[in-house]
Parts: C-alpha cells; structure tokens; sequence
C-alpha cells in the first residue's frame, strides 16, 4: 500500500463516523432597503469612489469617445481588447491593440498600458465589480497585470443590490473575479500602496441609454 492509499483511506474513515453537518440558517436580508434603479446605480457610484476608483458617466453613442479621452489621458500606446469586446468601443486610429492571448507571457502582460473591459454585473451595497471571464472580460489574468484598467459597466441592467442577489446569476463553473476598487494593501502602520496586487488605476464606466 502506497503513502496515498493510507492518506485516502484515513479520509475515508474519518469521513465514516463524521456528524452530520447542521443545516446553515438563510434567514438574513438579501437587502438592506428599498432603491429604484436610479438610486441603485447611484449607490454603487458612492461606493466605488470611496475605494478609489475614477467613476464615469455616458450613454451608449458618447461610449468611444469617453475611452478615447481616457486613453488619452493615461498616455496610453497600447490597450489590451478582449476578444468579445464591442469593436466600435475603440475607434480606429487610438492606441495599439493587443488582444487577449493564452500564449501571451506576464512579461508581455506587464507592457501593455491599458485594458478595457466589460463585466458580468456588480453589486451597489458593496462596491463591487464581478468578472466571470465571458468574451467581453477576456481571462482574469489581463485584468490583474496590466496597471490601468477601464471596466465599462451598462446600467442599470448590470447593477444588482446585494451580493446574496448576486450569487444567483452568477456561474460558479466560471473563474469569477470580484473587485473593489484598484489594487490596494497596507503594511503593519496602515501605510496604503496601490498597484501591488493588480491595476493601479481602476476608470469604472457607467453606460446607460437614453
């Protein structure tokens, strides 16, 4: 018998006389008051500016212009573009584009001056952006090297409440990323640093429709 046989097979009768486990009470708010859309996507632009995050507002037609400002103020020489990402989003003649490759290396990744981005949804009680890595979001690793990233998120059918209103409509099969704001840490005497962790600067674009 194998090391991993004796390991698997104290598993297994640990596993034999183990309790059962107690039932997991759910009777907690799935929300904390009553919004209407407006005040909902409202809330989660309070939140967002308060973990740091450059918070913007436009409609769909004024979208690619609103990038190519941001670009432009970033300095921006290359965007890296997930493969789903709306083309117009970016008009021609902007930075380079760099798309969203398996083989591309962290090195790679670490050059690239910005990423613009979708969402899955994001939650307005907590000031959270989900990505779950669909064709607009491109995979998680693109969103953590690169230090600038613009996620564009359409409201209000993107921003729910809660996360217990969250959880649902996400797929727990998908690599999902769940972000509050830019990349921050703080050492034993609270000092921040931003840009450790992933992006340095998070640009959050609200987009809504006339």
């Amino acid at each position: 018998m194998s090391s991993k046989d004796r390991i698997l097979g104290r598993i297994r009768r640990a596993l034999d006389d183990a309790v059962p486990a107690a039932e997991i009470p759910r009777d907690y708010l799935p929300v904390h008051g009553a919004r209407t859309p407006a005040e909902r996507v409202d809330l989660l632009a309070a939140h967002l500016a308060e973990y740091r995050a450059l918070v913007h507002r436009t409609q769909e037609e004024a979208l690619p212009a609103l990038l190519a400002r941001l670009l432009e103020a970033r300095g921006a020489r290359s965007v890296l573009v997930p493969p789903g990402l709306p083309p117009h989003w970016l008009p021609a003649g902007g930075p380079t584009r760099v798309p969203d490759r398996a083989a591309s290396t962290p090195y790679e990744l670490d050059r690239v001056d910005s990423v613009v981005t979708g969402c899955a949804l994001a939650v307005a009680e907590t000031g959270t952006i989900v990505l779950d890595g669909g064709p607009g979001q491109g995979r998680r690793r693109i969103t953590l090297i690169p230090d600038h990233h613009i996620c564009v998120i359409r409201v209000p059918d993107q921003v729910v409440d809660s996360v217990p209103q969250a959880l649902p409509l996400l797929d727990p099969a998908r690599p999902l990323t769940w972000i509050s704001g830019p990349s921050a840490t703080s050492d034993i005497e609270l000092d921040r640093v931003e840009g450790v962790h992933g992006p340095r600067t998070l640009d959050v674009v609200l987009v809504g429709t006339q």
